[in-house]
């Protein structure tokens, strides 16, 4: 467990921490301080087994965090946010977008491609607040995109497969499920450089490579195992964005952790309430109105209004907490913060 004692970790995350080690094959379970309870198995775990569990990865192969340069004249949330496109809908065959990619879809799949889903998935302008390395060519001031998206449908499809056969069982042939884990996160990093495309075009921007695109949902064969990852980016000397909450500040950050650590860092600030719970507490505590405009001064454009309540910047940790754990643990250095203008949750009226 990468957390210090003053960590908000709930006991059921730990228990189901206990629960994956116990599995056949098991060899360690690497806990970052952002862990919180999932559906079966931990969100903000490395684990590591000589069995391949793809329940262990979940329905969400291949989310991740990537991060684009973009350059606007002035950035003012008020204007920008009006101008961001439907993010519900997929791209069409003749949008402009498309030139940022060169050859077939992963695995062939269209459906909801360069939309963002729902749940904790954002597409947020940000600049950059304080740097702490400038070999990396950041400057404060600086406007970046970060989008957080995944495979969408085709990641559930590939887990529906598995469990109505295996349930929460192993995979019975692993270079099988592999084959279609990695064009799921093949299709996620797409998904991600799709929607940038379409929002810096919207934005009257150009499209630039993104500086950071790392995945947490996923599994790798390392020395032999199966290190899999659910809601734990990889940490092995490569630059992560660490994400805050919408209404704050996010981290990125050098990651360097080692074996110990599954080779893997924490992927944001993690949840400390369900999403019964908060939309409970948020609805008792704030308006829409409010979350509408963070404490940063930053505009959240989303009018599904349960979504809101459920993905307030109170329902998670404190980014800082997390970071700190992980500077102390000597897993990561923070790099640069960012700080929200823009984040887009769904321009939909309805759930879908």
């Amino acid at each position: 467990m990468f957390a210090s004692e003053s960590s908000w970790i709930e006991s059921d995350a730990v228990a189901q921490c206990h629960q994956v080690a116990a599995l056949d094959g098991m060899l360690q379970v690497a806990a970052m301080p952002d862990l919180h309870p999932g559906k079966g198995a931990p969100i903000g775990a490395a684990m590591t087994s000589t069995v391949l569990y793809p329940f262990l990865v979940g329905s969400d192969i291949g989310c991740g965090i990537a991060v684009f340069p973009i350059r606007l004249k002035k950035a003012v949330p008020e204007k920008l946010a009006a101008r961001f496109p439907d993010l519900d809908r997929p791209i069409e065959p003749d949008d402009p977008a498309w030139s940022v990619h060169d050859g077939d879809v992963p695995a062939g799949h269209l459906d909801s491609l360069a939309t963002v889903g729902r749940g904790n998935h954002f597409v947020e302008l940000a600049r950059v607040d304080e740097v702490f390395d400038t070999e990396r060519g950041l400057g404060k001031g600086d406007l970046l995109l970060i989008v957080h998206s995944g495979s969408r449908g085709l990641g559930e499809r590939i887990l529906r497969a598995h469990t109505e056969v295996h349930g929460a069982g192993p995979a019975a042939d692993p270079p099988a499920y592999l084959k279609a884990h990695d064009e799921a996160v093949r299709w996620g990093s797409l998904n991600r450089r799709l929607m940038a495309a379409r929002v810096a075009a919207a934005l009257g921007a150009g499209f630039e490579e993104p500086i950071v695109d790392e995945c947490h949902n996923l599994v790798e064969v390392r020395d032999g195992k199966y290190l899999h990852r659910k809601g734990a980016a990889r940490g092995d000397g490569r630059d992560v964005l660490i994400a805050g909450t919408r209404g704050t500040r996010s981290y990125l950050v050098a990651a360097h952790a080692g074996p110990e650590a599954g080779y893997s860092v924490a992927h944001g600030a993690g949840r400390k309430m369900s999403r019964a719970d908060a939309l409970r507490h948020g609805k008792a505590k704030h308006t829409v109105e409010e979350l509408r405009r963070t404490p940063v001064g930053s505009l959240v454009v989303c009018n599904d209004r349960q979504l809101l309540f459920e993905e307030a910047p109170t329902a998670y940790k404190r980014i800082e907490q997390v970071i700190t754990d992980l500077v102390t643990h000597k897993l990561a250095t923070p790099i640069a913060t960012t700080v929200p203008l823009v984040t887009y949750k769904t321009a939909s009226t309805g759930r879908r």
